[in-house]
């Protein structure tokens, strides 16, 4: 098989790979570093380089999209590297891709969003102890953010968005 043949889907497994990465340090972080948006995009355009104008397509729709959730970005209803993670996996899509990754990643921020409009009714856990399982851990640590009305980890829900479109364009 041709080596071009190949890009493809390795870009795609990779893009996988670091959108679980990426959900994992969203959780524990709230923050979506700028190497892992620059990491998405460059896998995006890898996997687009035999198809020069699809290539062309998909910055075009990228750049339309950075354009309007700039927008969102900046009445406060968005935070930044949700854009730029937003923008980065756009770049990698034509542009029905990319309306089926704001589909999803809306449906994923909705489930997302009653997770923890429930959590409202869960018993505030006091810390967990050492040797508490992970689900424990990120349970406690949740809660307490909740309290806090810290921000959503809406990277979960664009990572969702991101593999579910990914997966469905076919690896």
């Amino acid at each position: 098989m041709h080596f071009m043949n190949w890009i493809a889907p390795a870009a795609s497994i990779l893009e996988i790979l670091l959108l679980l990465y990426v959900a994992t340090i969203d959780v524990a972080t709230r923050l979506i570093r700028n190497e892992f948006c620059l990491a998405l995009a460059l896998l995006g355009i890898a996997a687009q380089l035999t198809i020069p104008m699809e290539l062309a397509q998909s910055l075009i729709s990228a750049a339309i999209l950075f354009l309007l959730l700039l927008v969102i970005y900046t009445r406060g209803w968005m935070g930044g590297g949700d854009v730029k993670l937003l923008v980065a996996l756009a770049v990698g899509l034509p542009p029905t891709g990319v309306m089926q990754l704001l589909t999803i990643t809306a449906l994923a921020g909705g489930v997302l969003a009653l997770v923890h409009l429930m959590m409202r009714h869960l018993p505030y856990p006091r810390l967990a102890p050492a040797g508490a399982s992970l689900a424990r851990r990120v349970y406690a640590i949740e809660r307490w953010r909740h309290l806090r009305h810290a921000p959503l980890p809406y990277g979960v829900a664009i990572a969702c968005g991101g593999i579910w479109t990914i997966v469905s364009k076919g690896l």
